[in-house]
């Protein structure tokens, strides 16, 4: 089984999915054979993968499903990360599939079941062991991940106040956990879907444009485009002021004000390098 299974492996690096597809097969019909529920599981999570990536997102949810089945049947908790990354992985093909219900349904159970299981970790207080805190670490990773995850659906559905709420805590609890380098890349990949998202927004004249107009200039404004964060927050102080949104224009005019303090800081740096 061991074979098969790095078989597979190696044949979906080479990008020879149909005979990895087969590998896997041979593999999980000799893991029921011998009840091995580990690799069951396993070989399940991988076919799935393997079917989401050709885009099989019918068969992908079947494979994610029965493995989740037997991951819960064998006693792994429904709290456990993953549980919690499988369920993630569900939603993300509801989304992709137009299940909204279920997206949603999908999303809120990953979200919650993390946050739930963070402030337990934090109400136990008292000193952590270094396992402890890996599981903290992960455990607050993966919320970022379902974060990110949930802002891009909503962006697609041009729910555009929730995408920016769920882009900025996720990008918190990046840059806290990984530090600022990571949270550039986090910044730079969250650029391009709000791009996408205001050439919607503007397309269809969506009223909450002014949103994702300022949320573009804060990702901009973190990522050092200066110029580009006081265009993009200047048309969305306008837009915020006539669609009447005074909690928007309070914020657009708190970015301004951020803006105006990187220019100056930027300004003091080059001043000093230059005596």
């Amino acid at each position: 089984m061991i074979l098969l299974l790095k078989k597979a492996k190696l044949n979906i690096h080479r990008g020879q999915l149909h005979v990895a597809s087969s590998y896997l097969h041979q593999a999980v019909v000799l893991a029921h054979q011998t009840h091995n529920n580990q690799a069951i599981i396993y070989t399940y999570s991988l076919m799935a993968n393997l079917a989401y990536v050709q885009g099989q997102l019918d068969s992908a949810e079947k494979l994610f499903k029965a493995c989740l089945s037997f991951m819960l049947t064998g006693g792994t908790p429904e709290e456990d990360n993953a549980v919690v990354e499988i369920s993630l992985k569900l939603a993300t093909i509801y989304a992709e599939q137009n299940k909204v219900d279920l997206a949603d349904q999908g999303f809120r159970f990953c979200i919650e079941t993390l946050e739930t299981k963070l402030e337990q970790q934090q109400q136990e207080g008292g000193e952590q062991t270094e396992e402890q805190e890996v599981l903290r670490k992960d455990t607050r990773l993966l919320l970022g991940l379902c974060l990110d995850s949930r802002a891009r659906y909503r962006a697609s559905k041009l729910l555009l106040k929730q995408a920016e709420e769920d882009y900025k805590e996720a990008l918190r609890i990046c840059g806290e956990e990984q530090g600022e380098e990571h949270a550039q890349g986090r910044h730079d990949d969250a650029l391009v879907l709000v791009r996408r998202a205001v050439d919607g927004g503007r397309s269809v004249g969506h009223p909450d444009l002014h949103v994702l107009l300022g949320n573009m200039a804060g990702v901009l404004l973190h990522t050092g485009r200066l110029e580009e964060s006081v265009q993009f927050y200047q048309e969305a102080l306008n837009l915020a002021q006539q669609a009447g949104d005074q909690e928007a224009v309070e914020q657009i005019q708190e970015g301004l004000r951020e803006v105006k303090k990187k220019k100056k800081s930027q300004e003091k740096e080059e001043e000093e390098e230059e005596e």
